[in-house]
């Protein structure tokens, strides 16, 4: 359980703040002569509309918040258990989800989803509703996952599997909730950056004009002000 909290959720902030496309995109020599590349079929796979479907800040974090509860509550799981196929699946799996989700929230690389700073927290939010509730399905669960599997492996030391699995559900509900603040932090850290951005080019937009904006604005309020009709 560990080691899926990190692949969804600690690890791909590391590599979203890398800026990995703007890192290919400058690094591999753009090709003169018509042909394709690596640079050219990367950016074309990027720039497809697939990615851009997969991308998009809803479809990730749905994606995103749905792919524990669905992994640990479907044959996926025996897939992933008892084949090395389907283990290597699920690593690439949760990584990219949570690549995704990371991305559409505090990406450094640019993307054609922007959603405004309060959005970004809500659908923050609301994953974590989602990690509670699978966390404490497991907690408080009478039955264990996947028996033919772990209760099979007639292991005579440490806890029961069925113990593993409700420790595995604190993890996922406590310890899982930490990279959630971090990615919290860097959401309002981003918004006051932005904030101060936008604030910084408004001043010398005004000081460019001299304040024609602000001018405008003023003979704007003017006018309604003799528009309106005394009382006497």
């Amino acid at each position: 359980m560990i080691e899926h909290m990190l692949l969804t959720m600690l690890i791909p902030v590391g590599i979203v703040l890398a800026a990995p496309v703007t890192l290919v995109a400058r690094a591999i020599e753009v090709r003169h002569d018509g042909s394709r590349g690596m640079r050219e079929w990367f950016l074309g796979i990027i720039h497809s509309k697939w990615i851009g479907f997969v991308g998009h800040p809803l479809v990730s974090t749905v994606v995103f918040a749905l792919s524990l509860m669905v992994f640990y509550y479907s044959p996926l799981l025996s897939w992933a258990s008892t084949t090395h196929l389907g283990h290597e699946w699920m690593i690439l799996h949760f990584l990219l989800a949570g690549y995704l989700f990371v991305q559409a929230l505090i990406g450094v690389d640019p993307s054609p989803h922007r959603t405004s700073y309060p959005v970004r927290m809500i659908l923050l939010m609301g994953t974590m509703g989602f990690h509670a509730f699978f966390g404490l399905s497991l907690m408080t669960g009478t039955s264990l996952l996947l028996p033919e599997w772990f209760g099979a492996m007639g292991r005579t030391w440490g806890d029961s599997p069925l113990v593993d699995q409700q420790v595995g559900g604190a993890i996922a509900w406590g310890i899982g909730e930490l990279p959630t603040l971090i990615l919290s932090a860097l959401v309002v850290r981003a918004w006051i950056r932005s904030d101060e951005r936008d604030s910084k080019r408004s001043d010398r937009q005004a000081a460019r004009d001299h304040d024609a904006e602000l001018e405008e604005y003023n003979a704007m309020l003017e006018k309604l002000e003799k528009r309106r009709p005394t009382t006497r």
